[in-house]
């Protein structure tokens, strides 16, 4: 039988039978792959350090006869060890993962793949902002899967306005202007941003640190009433 060969992040690991584990792994040009690792949690395996999450690895494996193919080799090529160090960013990435793999089917782009390693360099990353990171992963995942909120204008077609004060109808995943509202332009605007650049970027902004915690709580509800998570 041919090998078949692919770099890979790990999306989920499942114990199986006394010494296996299934696990299922997102590549760049595979879509998503569910393995069977025969043996990995014997005390002398060579595969166990490989098939690390918060990762990247390459894999070989045979096609199996159903749904599962059949691990022979891995090789861990990059471990992303300052998230598993932090609880709060462990989180966010156990998060992400989570993400992904609820909201995309086996057969996917390569942008998805990307999306989860960016994500894991930023996370790695403990200088950047947790929450930037937050709400540039659930925006970019929002605008890809095409949830992104109304950020052009508010719910009556109106440009936003400095000094103006917004709430957020969950509804028409609009603003609305109202003097008690909970949200400003600049706070708006950070969400737009996040649409087009990464947070290597946006953490230029000044106030960025701020405005991100402000806004972060209602970039976690839209995503969470948009993608159901």
């Amino acid at each position: 039988m041919k090998q078949l060969v692919a770099s890979a992040i790990i999306l989920k690991r499942t114990n199986f039978n006394e010494a296996d584990r299934i696990i299922k792994v997102i590549t760049p040009d595979r879509g998503k792959i569910t393995l069977m690792a025969k043996g990995v949690r014997k005390l002398n395996s060579k595969i166990a350090g490989s098939i690390e999450l918060f990762s990247t690895i390459d894999i070989t494996y045979l096609l199996g006869k159903g749904s599962i193919d059949r691990l022979l080799s891995a090789r861990l090529k990059e471990y992303f060890s300052n998230i598993v160090k932090d609880l709060e960013r462990t989180n966010a990435g156990y998060d992400f993962i989570k993400c992904i793999d609820k909201i995309t089917e086996d057969e996917i782009e390569s942008e998805w793949y990307d999306l989860l390693l960016k994500s894991f360099t930023y996370l790695n990353d403990t200088s950047m902002s947790l929450e930037l990171i937050i709400i540039w992963f659930y925006i970019t995942v929002l605008n890809m899967t095409g949830h992104l909120p109304n950020l052009s204008n508010d719910v009556k077609g109106d440009s936003f306005k400095e000094k103006t004060k917004y709430n957020f109808i969950i509804e028409k995943m609009s603003f609305d202007a109202n003097e008690n509202g909970n949200y400003d332009s600049d706070q708006i605007k950070i969400l737009k941003l996040a649409t087009n650049f990464e947070p290597n970027k946006l953490v230029n902004i000044k106030g960025i640190k701020e405005l991100s915690k402000d806004i972060l709580p209602l970039v976690e509800l839209i995503s969470s009433f948009s993608l159901e998570l």
